[in-house]
C-alpha cells in the first residue's frame, strides 16, 4: 500500500496557521520546522514563558533525552506555563519526548519529574530478543475515531519511530490513548499516540514519517482551528503491528579535484576512475547530493545517509555538508544521517572544537543521526584499556548524552582476515566462502590503517558507551554487488541489542532478501546500485514485500 500524498493547499498562505513553536535547543527542529511551513504555518518561536501562556497553538519537539529535556525546560522557566497551558486542554502537539514529558517520570532519568498531566510512567523496553532503540517504521491500532488520525487505516499506515523508552497503556491513562504500537513479547503494545479534547501527542516523528507525517500534521491543524474538538469514540483495533524492515540509500560525498561537491562510489573504497581514458584517475561523479536525496525520498528510501568521505571541512561552520543538509531536510521528509568528521578539532582561528559541538551543527543543520568511524575505535580501545570503563569523555558518551542514544550510530570498516584455524587468532574467527576461516579486523582513517581489534569488540564497547545503531560495512565486499557478508552481519546481530545496518555488497533485490532471512538485520543499506539506476529502491522493496518480509511500500 502506497503512501498518500501529502495534503497540499490546505491552508493557503493568505491564510497560514499561526503556531508557536516551543524550542528548548533540542537537536534536529529544522526538519519540524520544515514540515509545518510545508503544510501552512506561520512560525513564531516562544522566548519567554508569556508566549506560550498567549498561544493559540502550541507544538513541542522533543529530541534527546527526558532529563535534558525536562532541566532545559526547568532552565528557561517554561515548565509550569507549559503545565498550566496543557492542564487547561488548551491547543497542543507534543512530539517524541514532547509527549513523553505529559507523563509523570521516565525510568530513563530517575528522580527527575515530567509535567504530570497524563498518569504513568515512561519506562524501557526489556524484551531481550529485540534491537532498542526501536527504530524504524511502525504502524497505528487506532483505539479511537479522532480526526488527527482519521486518512490512515490501523495496522498498515507507517510512521517513523525512533525511542529506547515508552509508556504502556494503563487503566489510569487508557481515556488518553489515541493508538497503540506492538514491538517485541513483552508487554508488546505501547502507546504511540494521546489526545484528550484539544491536548495531542506522538511517539512517532511526522516531520520525518514521509507523505504519512505531512498528512497527520494537517489533519491536526485542521482539528485545530475548529471551535469545538468532536467528542472521541473509542473504536479498538486488535492485531499486532509489525516493525519494517528498512532500505537506506547511502551518499558518499567529497570534493573532486575541481573543489565541487559530488556523490561517488568506489570499489573497496578506491573512488578514483580506472582505465585509461581522460577522466582515468579523477573521482568518480554519480550526482549533486542534494538532487540525488531528494529523488531517493521520491523513490521510497525509508532513510538517507551522508557519508563525508574525505576531511575537507575547515570551519565546520563553513562546512558545505551543513548547506547540503539545510536544502535536503526542506524537501526531504525521512531521517538523515550524516558521518564523517565528528570528531574535536581545531578551527583555523586556533580555536577547539568539541565532537559534541560539531554533531550539535549537523542536527541543526537538519541531521537526525551522526555516523562516528575512527574516532569509534580510538574510543573503544580506551574503553578496553581502563577495564571495561568509559570516562564520560568520548564522543560517543558526550552526545548520547545530550541527544539520546537513538541520534550515535558506529561506522564499522572492517577487512577479513584469513587464517588456517580458529586457533590462530584471539578473536571471533568464522567459516566463509566454502570453508575458508577469517576474523574481521576494524581499520581507521578510511580503510588505511588496521587495528588490533575485530568489529564485534568494536560494536559492544561502542554499545556499552551509549551507541544507538551499528552501520556495518565490510571492505572485501564493497563495490562488488556479490552479496552482503552474510557471516559477518549474523554474528554482529548475535554480539549487540542496538539495530545492525547492512552494508556494502548489494547489486540486486535478491541481495536485500537473502540477507533480511540469513542474519536478520534491521536495514539494508546500498549505494552504487541506486546512484546508476542500475536498480530502484521501489523496486528492491517491492521484492522485499514480495517474498514475505516486512517494509514499508
Amino acid at each position: 500500500r502506497r503512501e498518500a500524498s501529502p495534503v497540499r493547499g490546505t491552508h493557503s498562505r493568505t491564510s497560514m496557521v499561526k503556531i508557536t513553536f516551543l524550542d528548548y535547543g533540542a537537536g534536529n527542529i529544522r526538519s519540524l520546522r520544515n514540515a509545518l511551513t510545508k503544510v501552512g504555518c506561520d512560525i513564531q518561536d516562544v522566548k519567554s514563558a508569556d508566549d506560550i501562556a498567549n498561544a493559540r497553538i502550541l507544538v513541542f519537539p522533543g529530541v534527546g533525552s527526558f532529563g535534558a529535556c525536562v532541566e532545559n525546560l526547568d532552565r528557561l522557566g517554561y515548565t509550569d506555563a507549559l503545565r498550566a497551558y496543557v492542564q487547561a486542554g488548551r491547543c497542543f502537539f507534543g512530539i517524541c519526548l514532547g509527549m513523553q514529558c505529559l507523563f509523570e517520570s521516565s525510568e530513563e532519568t530517575p528522580g527527575v519529574k515530567g509535567l504530570g498531566v497524563i498518569p504513568g510512567k515512561v519506562t524501557q523496553f526489556n524484551d531481550p530478543t529485540i534491537s532498542v532503540p526501536h527504530m524504524g517504521w511502525n504502524a497505528l491500532r487506532k483505539q479511537t475515531d479522532s480526526e488527527v488520525l482519521a486518512p490512515f487505516t490501523s495496522m498498515q499506515d507507517r510512521f517513523y519511530f525512533v525511542h529506547s523508552f515508552r509508556v504502556l497503556p494503563i487503566e489510569a491513562n487508557k481515556d488518553w490513548v489515541l493508538s497503540l504500537t506492538d514491538y517485541g513479547n513483552t508487554d508488546a503494545a505501547f502507546v504511540s499516540s494521546v489526545q484528550k479534547g484539544s491536548v495531542c501527542g506522538c511517539q512517532f516523528h511526522p516531520e520525518k514519517s514521509g507523505a504519512n507525517g505531512l498528512n497527520l500534521l494537517s489533519a491536526f491543524l485542521t482539528m485545530a482551528q475548529k471551535e469545538s474538538v468532536p467528542i472521541t469514540v473509542s473504536v479498538p483495533c486488535e492485531g499486532a503491528t509489525v516493525l519494517a524492515k528498512r532500505i537506506i540509500a547511502c551518499l558518499d560525498v567529497r570534493e573532486n579535484d575541481s573543489g565541487d561537491l559530488v556523490v561517488t562510489k568506489g570499489d573497496q573504497y578506491d573512488v578514483r576512475e580506472k582505465g585509461s581514458g581522460e577522466a582515468e584517475g579523477d573521482v568518480r561523479n554519480l550526482g549533486k547530493p542534494v538532487d540525488l536525496a531528494r529523488r531517493y525520498s521520491e523513490e521510497g528510501a525509508d532513510e538517507i545517509t551522508f557519508l563525508n568521505i574525505t576531511s575537507f571541512r575547515g570551519d565546520v561552520v563553513d562546512a558545505p555538508m551543513l548547506r547540503v543538509l539545510e536544502l535536503t531536510s526542506e524537501h526531504v521528509f525521512v531521517p538523515l544521517c550524516i558521518g564523517g568528521g565528528i570528531r574535536d578539532y581545531t578551527d583555523s582561528k586556533g580555536v577547539l572544537h568539541s565532537a559534541l559541538d560539531v554533531a550539535s551543527a549537523y542536527f541543526r543543520s537538519g541531521a537526525d543521526k551522526v555516523s562516528i568511524g575512527s574516532d569509534a575505535v580510538y574510543a573503544a580501545e580506551k574503553y578496553y584499556a581502563a577495564g571495561n570503563k568509559g570516562d564520560g569523555k568520548s564522543c560517543i558518551e558526550a552526545i548520547s548524552r545530550v541527544y539520546g542514544r537513538q541520534a550515535v550510530v558506529i561506522s564499522v570498516d572492517p577487512k577479513r582476515v584469513y587464517v588456517a584455524s580458529k586457533d590462530e587468532s584471539k578473536h571471533t574467527v568464522l567459516e566463509v566462502d566454502g570453508g575458508k576461516l577469517c576474523w574481521w579486523q576494524c581499520t581507521v582513517m578510511g580503510g588505511r590503517e588496521t587495528r588490533d581489534m575485530d568489529a564485534f569488540e568494536l560494536a559492544q564497547a561502542c554499545e556499552a558507551l551509549g551507541a544507538g545503531e551499528i552501520l556495518l560495512n565490510c571492505i572485501d565486499m564493497d563495490g562488488q554487488n556479490s552479496g552482503f557478508d552474510k557471516a559477518l552481519i549474523k554474528q554482529m546481530k548475535a554480539s549487540v541489542t542496538i539495530p545492525v545496518i547492512a552494508s556494502s555488497g548489494a547489486g540486486k533485490p535478491q541481495h536485500f532478501i537473502d540477507i533480511f532471512k540469513a542474519a536478520n538485520p534491521d536495514a539494508g543499506l546500498a549505494a552504487g546500485i541506486f546512484h546508476r539506476k542500475e536498480v530502484g529502491i521501489n523496486e528492491v522493496k517491492k521484492e522485499v514485500i514480495g517474498a514475505g518480509i516486512p517494509c514499508r511500500a
